[in-house]
């Protein structure tokens, strides 16, 4: 597994395939592996003919685990997918974030707009701009002994996830406290890049796909039929809608 360093802070990553690049950015509690390996993303994108970069965002996976909430700002992540691309020597970049990692690539649209090609916002819709996504009680329920102390059922559902994943849950606890940034009407409304947003259509945590949509000129909408915020990561119809978009976009 390759690395590299940002200032202090070490992003594991892996780079596979060839042609046009697209980084993907997993969402919160995830890992490079558990959002786009297993569920046959990388796969899927390499067979398209693309090379595909994934990183593990800090706090997460292999990369450095910090534990104060400052160090997480969506636009410092931001600033670690730029940094990626730098270290790469990769000028511009298609780049598809899931749920968190989709509030970070609307981040790095807004920041570096010259490093995009186009912008794929999975599982994050207008909650975007309005409110902040993951709702402060999965931290509380990251920091108690077990899942058996936590009766809060989104709560419930991250610790499980991290759990599972073996994940540093204090570190997960202060990214969430710190990464809860929203982005303004008329930022969103400057973003020029070409964008999808991919949402599931039993989706309680991303706000709707279309009234992001109605915000950003141009955006696309992919209804992922009959999916949560969890079950929407793999799905076919997800994965054919982001090569179409792929195929199509200037």
């Amino acid at each position: 597994m390759a690395s590299f360093k940002h200032g202090d802070v070490e992003i594991a990553f892996l780079d596979e395939g060839q042609g046009e690049p697209i980084v993907l950015v997993h969402g919160f509690a995830s890992t490079k592996e558990v959002n786009w390996v297993e569920p046959g993303w990388v796969a899927t994108l390499t067979g398209a003919n693309r090379r595909v970069i994934a990183l593990d965002n800090r706090g997460h996976g292999a990369s450095s685990k910090l534990y104060h909430p400052s160090a997480y700002h969506s636009a410092i992540m931001a600033n670690d997918v730029r940094a990626l691309l730098d270290h790469l020597k990769i000028e511009r970049a298609d780049v598809m974030g899931y749920s968190m990692g989709a509030r970070i690539t609307a981040f790095l649209a807004v920041n570096n707009p010259e490093r995009m090609r186009s912008a794929i916002h999975g599982g994050l819709g207008v909650r975007l701009v309005e409110g902040v996504g993951l709702p402060e009680s999965i931290a509380e329920a990251l920091e108690v002994p077990s899942l058996t102390d936590v009766s809060d059922p989104t709560g419930r559902m991250f610790r499980a996830f991290a759990d599972q994943n073996r994940s540093d849950l204090h570190a997960l606890a202060a990214c969430l406290r710190g990464s809860r940034q929203t982005l303004t009407r008329a930022q969103v409304a400057a973003i020029r890049v070409p964008v999808l947003i991919a949402v599931g259509t039993k989706d309680p945590v991303a706000g709707s796909a279309q009234k992001l949509a109605a915000l950003i000129p141009g955006a696309r909408v992919l209804d992922i039929p009959d999916r949560d915020h969890m079950l929407a990561v793999g799905d076919k119809v997800y994965k054919a809608g982001v090569i179409d978009f792929l195929n199509q976009r200037a």
